[in-house]
């Protein structure tokens, strides 16, 4: 069938404004790669817009040399997999029975549940409980507390209730399987879809985490990642991490502008890396499971 007129205009509008989005979204990342790989003089004076000038590895070579930013960027990967591992685990636990048409009191249990996502303790409760938990300055306080999303059990729920058929698990406890086997052998080979989109959900939560950190954490070393570029951007404290007795103030300020955005390539990186992975399952995954129902 050939287009019309007005189907070619809508294309053409439509490309245009995509075209114009994908600018939108893609230059401040090409600009945050220039600017970290310039000269930082180019960049205090504005001359940076799209491709490097007097290309400069100064700030990667600060970067990797600083104890606090490597730290905190094992600890971001520690508390992000032990996190994750958590979550998606308790998240699965909650999500199959409450998917389940003859598990009793799931709707009472499933109401207890949203209820949460609208009324919480407040942030003082929770610090006094986290603190009589003796959980105050350490590793458990970054993946205990947030173990679980209720939306992301709502998605998942929806989408064992949707995806798996009924018809299958009562054949399996037929041939004398039970709950436990049904789960593992039956139901997660065939949620993989949904699985990746918690992963990649929860795995982005706890990558950008600085907040639980800023309450609960004293420790610098148990910083995490995202803790440390905080402390760069907004209480400019990278003046401190690049500091010497024979560096002006201009060649300070440099230094830090440069450290800035090489920090930021570094915190987003793995994420870009990680997000090819799951794509082909995000849109699946996640579309069936929160709308389906």
């Amino acid at each position: 069938m050939e287009n019309t007129a007005s189907d070619k205009v809508f294309s053409f509008f439509n490309y245009f404004f995509l075209t114009i989005i994908a600018l939108l979204v893609v230059y401040p990342l090409i600009f945050i790669v220039s600017a970290s790989l310039s000269n930082p003089i180019h960049v205090l004076n504005g001359e940076i817009w799209f491709w490097p000038k007097g290309l400069n590895f100064e700030a990667y070579k600060k970067l990797f040399s600083n104890h606090d930013i490597i730290n905190g960027f094992l600890n971001t990967v520690k508390y992000t997999v032990v996190g994750t591992a958590i979550n998606v685990v308790l998240t699965i636990m909650a999500a199959y029975p409450l998917s389940r048409k003859d598990f009793v009191g799931r709707n009472v249990i499933m109401g207890i549940f949203v209820f949460t996502m609208f009324f919480s303790g407040g942030l003082i409760p929770s610090y006094l409980l986290i603190k009589s938990l003796g959980m105050i300055d350490t590793f458990w306080v970054m993946v205990i507390p947030n173990a679980v999303s209720i939306f992301n059990i709502i998605i998942m729920r929806t989408f064992f209730q949707t995806t798996i058929p009924l018809e299958l698990q009562e054949a399996a406890m037929i041939d004398g399987a039970g709950n436990t086997r049904i789960l593992l052998k039956i139901v997660l080979p065939l949620s993989m879809p949904v699985i990746a989109v918690m992963i990649l959900f929860y795995a982005v939560a706890h990558w950008n985490s600085y907040f639980t950190a800023l309450i609960y954490l004293q420790n610098k070393e148990l910083f995490p990642l995202q803790l440390i570029l905080r402390e760069i951007l907004i209480q400019n404290q990278a003046s401190d991490m690049v500091k010497s007795t024979s560096e002006s103030f201009l060649k300070q300020q440099m230094s830090v502008e440069g450290l800035k955005y090489a920090v930021l390539i570094f915190a987003n990186l793995p994420m870009l890396i990680l997000y090819p992975f799951l794509q082909r399952y995000f849109v699946k995954g996640f579309l069936v499971g929160s709308i389906k129902g």
